[in-house]
């Protein structure tokens, strides 16, 4: 299961950690904690094994092959579009907190909402939209670029 603490309240936590207690620190927040090895696989599978959802059913809805798609999350791949990533969190259903900590382990800027097509994305998960469709009629409807479809570079 996910502690779904965020970086903010364990940084205050740390704040007040001393040297002695590093390892009660870790213990007590394991679920918290990203795996150093594979980082982005590891959150992957337990928010879509939370979630109840199968990793073929998140490629399809991201309309990702499996090839690829299995690749990216098992960071074989990388890609350097946010929009991937973004689709991925969608297909699988991720809270808005979820994405963004999907994007930062991943290595890509969070969503801001200073910048009109993420306030738009950031609207959509607060809605709980998760179809790849309504997104980009969402992002059309107000002038901007969809989702851009998922190249395998």
């Amino acid at each position: 299961m996910i502690d779904d603490k965020t970086t903010e309240s364990l940084n205050k936590v740390l704040k007040q950690t001393k040297p002695d207690k590093i390892s009660e620190y870790l213990t007590k927040n394991a679920s918290s904690m990203v795996d150093d090895e594979k980082p982005f696989y590891g959150y992957m599978l337990r928010i879509l094994k939370k979630k109840g959802l199968k990793q073929q059913e998140v490629f399809i809805n991201a309309d990702i092959s499996d090839r690829y798609g299995y690749k990216l999350i098992q960071e074989e791949k990388h890609t350097r579009q946010r929009d991937t990533i973004l689709r991925l969190c969608f297909a699988g259903k991720f809270t808005l907190l979820e994405a963004q900590r999907a994007l930062k382990i991943y290595g890509m800027p969070a969503l801001y909402a200073k910048i009109p097509r993420d306030a738009v994305l950031i609207i959509a998960f607060n809605s709980g939209i998760c179809e790849i469709s309504s997104v980009n009629s969402l992002l059309t409807e107000n002038g901007m670029d969809p989702l851009r479809p998922c190249s395998q570079e």
